[in-house]
Formats: C-alpha cells, sequence, structure tokens
C-alpha cells in the first residue's frame, strides 16, 4: 500500500551527481558541505559506476554531514547501500520494484520514484512512495539516455493522477523553476544549473543561496 509518510520534499531538491561534479573538478563531499550551509535540507547522492570502498566513505561522509545539519540524505538506485548507511532512496523505473526496495529500508526512510510519463505515473500512485519524480521536463544533459521531455503542460495536465509529493526534474534552471512550480511540482531537483562552470564550494554555496532565494518570492 502507498507510504503513509507525511514527508513532504523541500522546494529545492539538490542532486549531487558525481559524473557532473567531477568533470568540473569539485568533489562531492566538498560540494555537499557548500549546500548544506547555504541551507539545503535534502542532498540525493547519485553515483552511477560500481561501488568501491572509496565509494563508501564518501557516501558516509556526505550521510554525516547531512545529519550534522539536519537534513535528509538520500542515495540514488541501490536499496543495499542504502540500508547499509541509513539513508533514503530514489528509484529509477528499471531499480528494484519501490515495493521490494521498502522491506529492505528502515521504516522511516523517505522512498521516492521516477516516472516520465502519464501511464508510470498513475502507476506509481499504488507504490509505497514519500514522494515521485517527473520528468525530464525541459532537455536535459545530465543523463546520458534521457526520456523525452514532458513540457510545462503535461505537467500540469498530469498532476492531478497522483495525490504524492511531485518532484519535478529535467533541465530546470533558476530562470523556468517559478514555472515548473506554477504548473504543479511541489519541489524542482537540479543538477546542471545547481553547479557553476568555475566550480568549488564558495560558488556552490552562492548558487545554493539564489536557488533558495527563489522560494521566498
Amino acid at each position: 500500500m502507498p507510504s503513509a509518510s507525511a514527508f513532504s520534499p523541500p522546494k529545492v531538491y539538490p542532486i549531487l551527481d558525481c559524473e557532473t561534479l567531477r568533470a568540473r573538478g569539485c568533489p562531492p563531499a566538498d560540494a555537499a558541505q557548500a549546500l548544506l550551509e547555504a541551507g539545503a535540507s535534502i542532498l540525493q547522492y547519485r553515483h552511477k559506476p560500481a561501488w568501491t570502498r572509496d565509494t563508501v566513505a564518501e557516501a558516509e561522509r556526505i550521510r554525516d554531514l547531512c545529519r550534522d545539519h539536519h537534513a535528509h540524505f538520500i542515495l540514488d538506485d541501490r536499496a543495499d547501500y542504502a540500508r547499509l548507511l541509513g539513508a533514503g532512496l530514489h528509484l529509477g523505473q528499471d531499480d528494484l520494484p519501490p515495493r521490494a526496495a521498502r522491506d529492505l529500508l528502515a521504516p522511516d526512510a523517505i522512498l521516492g520514484f521516477s516516472t516520465h510519463n502519464a501511464a508510470q505515473l498513475a502507476a506509481a500512485t499504488v507504490e509505497p512512495a514519500d514522494y515521485l519524480a517527473l520528468g525530464p521536463i525541459f532537455t536535459t544533459a545530465s543523463k546520458r539516455n534521457p526520456d523525452p521531455p514532458i513540457g510545462l503542460r503535461n505537467l500540469t495536465e498530469w498532476r492531478s493522477l497522483s495525490r504524492l509529493p511531485l518532484v519535478a526534474i529535467g533541465g530546470i534552471t533558476r530562470e523556468t523553476a517559478p514555472a515548473v512550480w506554477a504548473a504543479g511540482a511541489d519541489s524542482v531537483a537540479v543538477i546542471g544549473d545547481l553547479y557553476p562552470a568555475i566550480c568549488d564550494p564558495v560558488s556552490i554555496k552562492e548558487r545554493m543561496v539564489e536557488w533558495l532565494r527563489l522560494t521566498t518570492t
């Protein structure tokens, strides 16, 4: 049955995409600290290659930073490591089914699930998830084989298909985020526009502050 959690995602949902960060010369843990110091209340750690001891150690450090800042820590894809680290989990359509993952996680762990069209969004309503992601809203360069962009009109039309909190993702920038919220998203997940070309803790912190200012206007 659906999760009974009262979890409500913040309006800005930063994703620590390791590939993006390392391409810009910024260690994920440094980026995490900067985002948290700026006021982020949730972080998703996305590491697509095989996990190593160094990966686990990095994830542990970021988890501890999140705990210190009273922020939610979410892992992408990996239910096994989410259980090991006491983290929340975000699943894609090709990952472990949410019902199976829920049995592995701690009872209070946050569970998110990605959808990419109206049929998937409607079907996911019966999953034991705390929130659903929908996207890509716009063209995105953060995923190697993205689904077709949904656009704002479909976001608005499909919002009523699920009662769960909805996180929009995919190509969302500071310029487009207000329109995405207005179209029905509870939250926007951000990768590309969160990390400046000159990527260091100071610039990341400043960029996160800019994002958070949008939520107060």
